[in-house]
């Protein structure tokens, strides 16, 4: 009897222990958060990770601060291996799975977000997640989303009164600033948001390269590598929330940037001549100022919306907003002429969508909904008067339960444009989930209707002797893309593999017009007899294939170290017509995808460790990337950038202040090509960090 007494009190012990070893732990909370978060993007409803039938990565928010990025294209590039970015003296643009951020779409908590400063204008301090969906998205999310969706969630606590200030500064007067006020009471809540960047002018290489024959010779410039810039964004979003059924929000927010030209930088321009006697050709070289304005770019947004929710069974959603964009010419004062500025662009977008989820049976949810979209856009540099389009959309999207393990997702939109008529976009998907295991198989066209600009935009390149005019003609750019997911995920690791394929056809790309078609048009005989030697116009005339293979792996060890990366292998060959300027004839050249990157990786380690009420995050950041092929400069070489960042975190009763130190481009990788090269990177070279956030 005392033996079984005994060995039932061993039992009852082992038992009592395996119940609180199952009770869930800050620990097991991060883990969830990680490796099995909530994903909104890829069906328009709430899942988990492990449960969503399409295949959505996620950087978390602790990743994010980890790593101490301040904007998103710092987040993308350091933490996957799906995104890379290319600057010149146009700015920095994007590249996503092989293609530009033309046919990306980004969201911040479901709202587009348009303009040229999309990029920069989202802060990173308040973000709970960033989900990425790679594939086209035009059944959901309508025009552009034929590579992708990026969508910022922002975190949206409850607590009484919520604050907090963070700022990170660099070399190179590089400094980054987020201030976050959040207050609850009772039913109502205001969240305010402010960011400050900035940063100064810098070059790497001070020389630029000119052909005197078969010699090379190098001249001073003033133009920087990187220009630089300061500046700010507030926002302000207020909801009030009248019970479990009804709530309503509204928001706003200003953006203002301004470029910081060095005003007294110079350059050179070479001028070549053939003496008339000798038949020598010599080189003259012409100093000038290398700039006379500086770019300001502004923008406001403004919006409300509603949420009713009846019964658990449905879900009402109206939001309608409007984003506005600006940006002109500021000219400096100078001694022969007045300061003055010159609209450069000016971009209208409103959006009004109506929509529902609702749960007709356990095994089956419906995504349905009404959007109508008005665009603008008055241009003076590209002789655009105020043009303007509308596009009205209905779209459903189906998911259901056909057997245990297996579901479907059924979409399609159908969209009607002013300037294009009718067309419908689909999209369908398989998924099977067995324990850890997850298989998902999916296929999506999409729809890329013309831009504004690239309808009506008229320009001319005098150094160039280019005119360029428009082309209202233009046909929708549309693709076929298939994607097959495999992932497998525990409780303490993760990985995934996706294999992808994109067919895009009908691409807009400039086209040289022939000799004939001039002489056909008394227009452009015209232009041509006013000394223009080059008359081009945009045109569906490209097409492009790309094939790739993406993994993701992620450990979460005991210790508290993480540790995790990807690889992206992208194959892409683009179909190009150009003009044989002889022959007059078309010819089509093959090349991969102009600004593509056939390998790229990264890398993350992490360290937690908790003393009381001090907390230590040590994070190492590598991104890794191959040769980039740009379409006019050939290939730039392959870079490497190594991050170190710590964190400090000290918890006292009401505060918590998080100093951090680290280093940026540990191994000093630049780029030191003479300027106006293909850079593979802008980077000044080796940067200490420090870093002070404060919440309240």
């Amino acid at each position: 009897m005392r033996r079984h007494t005994f060995m039932l009190a061993i039992l009852c012990s082992i038992g009592a222990m395996a119940q609180t070893e199952k009770k869930p732990t800050k620990t097991d909370s991060l883990r969830t958060q990680i490796l099995n978060p909530v994903v909104i993007t890829g069906t328009g409803t709430f899942r988990r990770a492990d449960n969503s039938p399409v295949a959505v990565k996620v950087i978390s928010a602790k990743e994010l601060k980890d790593a101490q990025v301040t904007t998103l294209q710092e987040a993308l590039t350091r933490l996957t291996s799906t995104v890379t970015t290319h600057t010149n003296g146009m700015g920095t643009f994007v590249n996503f799975n092989g293609v530009s951020d033309d046919y990306i779409v980004i969201l911040e908590n479901g709202k587009r977000v348009s303009g040229d400063d999309r990029w920069n204008r989202l802060s990173m301090d308040n973000v709970k997640r960033i989900e990425i969906f790679s594939g086209a998205a035009s059944a959901l999310y309508g025009s552009d989303a034929i590579a992708g969706v990026i969508n910022i969630i922002t975190d949206e606590g409850n607590d009484p009164v919520k604050a907090s200030s963070s700022t990170r500064i660099l070399n190179n007067g590089r400094m980054d600033e987020d201030i976050h006020v959040d207050v609850t009471a009772g039913k109502f809540s205001s969240r305010t948001a402010y960011t400050h960047h900035q940063a100064d002018n810098w070059q790497v290489n001070h020389y630029q390269e000119f052909e005197e024959g078969d010699m090379k010779v190098l001249k001073l410039t003033g133009r920087p590598m990187s220009t630089g810039f300061h500046s700010n964004n507030i926002s302000e979003k207020l909801e009030w929330r009248f019970n479990d059924q009804w709530s309503v929000y509204l928001r706003g927010s200003f953006y203002d940037n301004l470029t910081d030209r060095p005003q007294s930088a110079s350059y050179f321009t070479q001028k070549k001549s053939k003496d008339a006697t000798t038949g020598e050709t010599t080189y003259a070289y012409t100093a000038k100022e290398a700039y006379t304005y500086d770019i300001h770019h502004r923008s406001y947004t403004y919006g409300g919306g509603a949420r009713w929710v009846p019964n658990s069974r449905i879900h009402v959603y109206l939001d309608v907003y409007s984003d506005n964009f600006s940006s002109k010419y500021d000219y400096w004062q100078t001694a022969e002429k007045e300061a003055y500025d010159e609209i450069r662009k000016r971009t209208h977008y409103t959006n009004e969508t109506l929509r529902g989820i609702f749960r007709l049976a356990d095994w089956n949810k419906l995504s349905a909904g009404a959007e109508m979209v008005q665009e603008s856009l008055t241009s003076q540099s590209d002789n655009i008067d105020g043009q303007h389009t509308n596009t009205y959309n209905l779209f459903a999207q189906d998911e259901v339960k056909i057997v245990k393990g297996l579901e479907a997702v059924v979409g399609v939109r159908y969209t009607q444009n002013d300037h294009f008529g009718a067309a419908f976009t689909p999209n369908a998907g398989l998924f099977y989930h067995i324990k850890g295991f997850r298989l998902r198989a999916s296929y999506a066209g999409g729809y890329r209707t013309p831009s504004l600009s690239q309808l009506y935009a008229t320009d001319q390149a005098k150094t160039a002797s280019r005119y360029t005019i428009n082309n209202t003609e233009l046909k929708p750019e549309k693709n076929h893309f298939f994607n097959v997911n495999a992932e497998y995920s525990n409780s303490w690791m993760s990985l995934s593999v996706s294999g992808f394929m994109n067919k895009i056809r009908d691409m807009i790309n400039y086209r040289t017009m022939t000799d004939a078609e001039i002489a056909a048009d008394a227009n452009l005989t015209a232009i041509q007899a006013d000394g223009w030697k080059t008359i081009r116009q945009r045109d569906n005339i490209d097409r492009a294939t790309l094939r790739g293979i993406s993994t993701s792996l992620k450990f979460m060890l005991p210790y508290g170290i993480t540790i995790g990366g990807g690889y992206t292998f992208t194959d892409s060959e683009a179909e190009t017509q150009s003009l044989d300027a002889k022959t007059q004839q078309y010819v089509v050249t093959t090349s991969p995808v102009d600004k593509s990157v056939r390998h790229v990786g990264n890398v993350m380690a992490s360290w937690d460790k908790t003393w009381k009420q001090y907390h230590l995050n040590i994070t190492l950041n590598g991104h890794i990337q191959g040769e980039r092929y740009s379409s006019t400069y050939g290939y730039a070489k392959g870079i490497g950038q190594w991050d170190i960042v710590t964190r400090h975190t000290i918890t006292l009763k009401h505060f918590t202040l998080e100093p951090g130190v680290g280093i940026e481009n540990i191994f000093n990788q630049r780029d030191t090509s003479y300027w106006n090269s293909n850079y593979s990177t802008i980077n000044p070279g080796r940067s200490f960090i420090a870093s002070l956030k404060l919440s309240y």
